[in-house]
């Protein structure tokens, strides 16, 4: 993994679980401690966390899911703007929670469509478009990361069926396995993909590829189409591609 994918993965992993000793942010990412304290020790020089013993900390933890919506925005915008494009009038659509999610929604403005999601950041986008219907899954608020989760939310996910799921990802592995950095999140991403019934396309820009996380959310034989960009990994599109993903460059 490219150094720059592997610190912002520290960085998202730090937001979502607070402060982490060395060890730990290893054992996830899957490398040695003396990688993790380099990256650490760049990170701290950039102002990017603070170092503390035997870890690290985020500057500003009131915001998560404003400061990953900055890392990488052209590349998800314009992954999102692709895979908006494949969505017609008339469908029925399932968006994963996340920051490239919310700017796929801004490029639905307009279809009249039905859009599902858990998203609280798709929501505020699309709940005042007339075109679009827009049903909110239930669950208990994660005001910090802008969405509903928990079992009322899987309940949910079990009444409902979309033609399309756009899902989201913490990272893609050499082979192709979908990963999550947050474990609370794994089982409602795999609700969505039995929700699914035509087709589940992974929207990631190309720093996720290849990436780690903490849980596999699913293998590329749940998947039918990948929309990312240039950068990401070569063997990786390869990988996804041999397993009979179409991988679409945006």
């Amino acid at each position: 993994m490219l150094a720059q994918s592997r610190r912002e993965l520290i960085l998202r992993t730090l937001r979502t679980d607070g402060p982490s000793e060395v060890r730990s942010l290893a054992d996830k990412l899957g490398v040695s401690q003396a990688t993790i304290r380099r990256d650490l020790e760049q990170l701290d020089a950039d102002g990017k966390l603070t170092r503390v013993y035997g870890g690290a900390m985020t500057l500003d933890d009131d915001d998560p899911f404003a400061q990953v919506a900055t890392e990488r925005a052209e590349d998800k915008d314009s992954v999102a703007r692709t895979a908006a494009a494949m969505v017609q009038d008339g469908e029925t659509v399932l968006l994963d929670i996340g920051t490239t999610m919310h700017r796929l929604a801004h490029h639905l403005h307009g279809k009249r469509i039905t859009v599902i999601t858990s998203n609280l950041a798709v929501f505020d986008e699309l709940r005042d478009d007339a075109d679009v219907e827009l049903v909110l899954l239930g669950g208990m608020v994660r005001r910090r990361y802008h969405s509903l989760v928990g079992f009322l939310t899987e309940d949910n996910l079990r009444q409902v069926h979309a033609g399309r799921l756009f899902l989201g990802t913490s990272g893609v592995r050499g082979d192709g396995a979908v990963m999550d950095t947050t474990l609370v999140e794994v089982p409602l991403k795999r609700a969505m993909i039995k929700a699914a019934e035509d087709q589940v396309v992974l929207v990631a820009d190309g720093g996720k590829f290849p990436g780690v996380g903490v849980a596999r959310v699913c293998g590329p034989d749940d998947l039918d189409a990948v929309v990312t960009t240039a950068s990401a990994d070569p063997a990786t599109r390869i990988a996804l591609q041999e397993a009979g993903v179409d991988v679409v460059q945006a």
